[in-house]
Formats: C-alpha cells, structure tokens, sequence
C-alpha cells in the first residue's frame, strides 16, 4: 500500500527526518535535519538502553528485548519532538531500520514507523542499519566516496568499499564469529558479566598480553576475510584449564585477547588499504572509516590509527555516542534517500539478514560454521 500514488522525487531543500532504531538491545529516537548543502545537524536524540534486563542471562534475550523496545519506543518519539520542538506536520519523513538485526526488535521500530507515516502522511524511509553505520561519520564532519569502510560489532565485521550512496561493495567478512560476539562470549566465560565488551576492555587495561599464547586469526592468510571463532575457544580452553583464576589471570587473558583482536582487524584492514590505493590511485585524501560498537574500544582504535597512518589513510571514526546503534544515524540515512527520492510503501518487511552489498553476498557468500550450524 503505497502512502502516495505519485512517483518519488527527488528533493533539493533541507530535510528533517524522524529515525527510530530497535535492532537490538537499545531502543532509539532522533531527529536529523539535512541541509542542501550536505550539512548535518541533529535536532533530538535518545537512546533507551537495557542492560539491566539482560545482565542475569549473560547476554541480549531477543524475547525480552522486543518486548522492551514494543514498551518504550512511543514514549521515546514523544521525547524527541518535544526537544526539538517540533510535531509530525514538520517532519519530511520517518526512516526505521527495517534489518539487519533481531526480527522482534526490528519490528518495534518498523511497525510504529510505518504507524507514524501512515497518520501523518508522510513518507516512510526503511533503513538498512549496516547503512546507518556506514554513514554515521558524517553526523559530525563531511566525508566524501569513495571510503574504505571496516564495520565492526557484536553482530558483523566486514570491510567493505563505500562508492556512494546504496552503493557498498564488500572485500571481505568474517568466516564465523563477529569480533563483538568473541568480546562478549570471552567475557560471559571469565564472569566479567554484561554488557561483555566493554567489561573485558577495562579489565584488560591493567593485563599483560603477553601472558598467554593465543592464535593469531588468519595471520598468514591472503585477503580480506575475518575469523574469531578460534581464538574465542582458545581463550575459554586456558581460562577452563586454571583450577582456581585470580584476579590477574583474568586481567592478563583479557588483555591477551584484545590484543589479538585489535592486531586481526588492523593486519586485514591494512590488506585492503592497499588493494582500495590500487583501485583508487587517484584519489588524494585516502580515507579509513571504523563504525559499529567495537569502535568503541580503545585499543583496537589505536591498532586501526597506526595501520592507518603506516598505510596513508586518514582514519574517521564516529564520536562514541553515534559508534554504538544509535537513531541519529538511522535519520540521516533515511534523509539521505528521502533527497534521492527512495521511499518504501507500508509493506516493507522487518529483515533478520540484510546484506549491505546484496550482489557481492549472492556471488560469494562467506560461510563459515557455529555451533548451531553453519552461518552466512
């Protein structure tokens, strides 16, 4: 059911766009205002967390992560027209993310986005959330395509080659685990508790991470691909094989296993630095974007500035607040293909896979396997 009859056009004026994002375990709202000029300004933000609902079991449930999002997300959209002073009449449209992520999260989001469009009219925008985070950079300073782009979170951990807007072509993803699921797995088996990520980076402030052998993923191997699922079960196998862990044990081992993290992402980050100056021997300023929640992290941050500075590349990162999900950059997605005139209808359907460069996932597809069977 189309919202219009008419055919999407193109818009050449500032946009004000309302984002609603729910993928996971943050719920978010907020409202992005795209001037003509490519300017990005945002309005109104607020992200609704849940880690108190998750810490007893150790990691996201999605039961109760949907349920929670479903609970807060009307509230949330209040809040932001509110601060920014503005009703539904003033908006140009209202983007949702629309997958990749947990289906009855997604839902929350793209079921009240589409409730919104439809009362007041306007146009509804489904985002693809990877996309949100490609963009995100450009939320605080102007970036131009092409990028060279490293997303990297709980959920995914792919290098891939930003052309232009919807324009993604992947070099390379991981073969098994995300490099946010070997943080978080780690962490739950050492007992550092939840959210993982962030408790196993502390910890491993204050470790040596010479301590421990652990692997070094594909190390020797050619090429763009990511894997962390044996390094995850090298560290559960020594943390298994102390009787009794101290306190330094479990400081050492996280550092161990940062360090080998951050070193994995910078090592195949470095690979495909070279092939884009290859690809791209024109371009003067080479640009090295990191996005996603693991771009939170300190270390591998400076393991990526200095494989970038080695290679050539000027490193953008997002401030903290837009590298973790956020709605500020659904926003700015959606306003983005508003002003390209893409628009969805009221069946866009909530996505649990959604590849940021469907061709290049098609084509080659990375396959790898867990232990519930294989992943894609």
């Amino acid at each position: 059911m189309d919202l219009d009859s008419s055919p999407p056009v193109a818009q050449d004026k500032a946009l004000t766009v309302l984002g609603l994002e729910s993928s996971c375990d943050e719920t978010a709202a907020a409202i992005v205002r795209l001037d003509a000029d490519g300017r990005v300004e945002v309005l109104a933000e607020k992200v609704r967390g849940q880690n108190d609902a998750h810490a007893p079991y150790g990691g996201v449930v999605p039961e109760i992560a949907a349920r929670a999002h479903a609970e807060v997300m009307d509230g949330l959209v209040e809040q932001v027209l509110a601060d920014a002073g503005l009703s539904l009449d003033a908006l140009d449209g209202i983007a949702a993310t629309s997958g990749p992520g947990l289906i009855g999260g997604v839902m929350a989001a793209l079921m009240t986005a589409k409730g919104l469009a439809l009362g007041a009219g306007k146009p509804l925008i489904a985002v693809n959330h990877l996309e949100g985070h490609a963009l995100s950079p450009r939320l605080s300073e102007p970036l131009d395509f092409p990028y060279l782009l490293l997303l990297v979170s709980g959920g995914h951990t792919q290098l891939l080659i930003a052309e232009g807007f919807g324009r993604y072509h992947r070099l390379g993803s991981t073969l098994d685990d995300a490099a946010g699921e070997a943080f978080d797995k780690t962490a739950k088996v050492m007992g550092l508790g939840f959210p993982g990520g962030p408790a196993l980076e502390k910890m491993a402030r204050s470790g040596n991470p010479d301590r421990f052998e652990l692997p070094a993923p594909l190390a020797n191997r050619p090429g763009y691909d990511f894997s962390f699922a044996g390094l995850k079960t090298a560290a559960r196998q020594i943390w298994d094989g102390i009787s009794s862990p101290t306190p330094t044990d479990k400081v050492d081992l996280a550092a161990g296993m940062q360090r080998q993290i951050a070193r994995s992402l910078a090592q195949r980050s470095s690979n495909a630095m070279k092939y884009f100056m290859e690809t791209y021997a024109d371009i003067d300023d080479l640009a090295f974007v990191v996005a996603g929640g693991v771009a939170a992290n300190q270390t591998i941050r400076q393991a990526l500035q200095d494989a970038a500075d080695s290679q050539g590349f000027r490193l953008i990162a997002p401030p903290m607040k837009w590298c973790t999900d956020n709605a500020a950059m659904i926003a700015l997605a959606g306003a983005e293909r508003l002003r390209r005139g893409e628009t969805d209808d009221l069946s866009a359907p909530a996505r649990a896979r959604w590849p940021l460069d469907a061709a290049s996932a098609k084509l080659d597809p990375a396959i790898g396997s867990g232990r519930k069977g294989p992943k894609a």
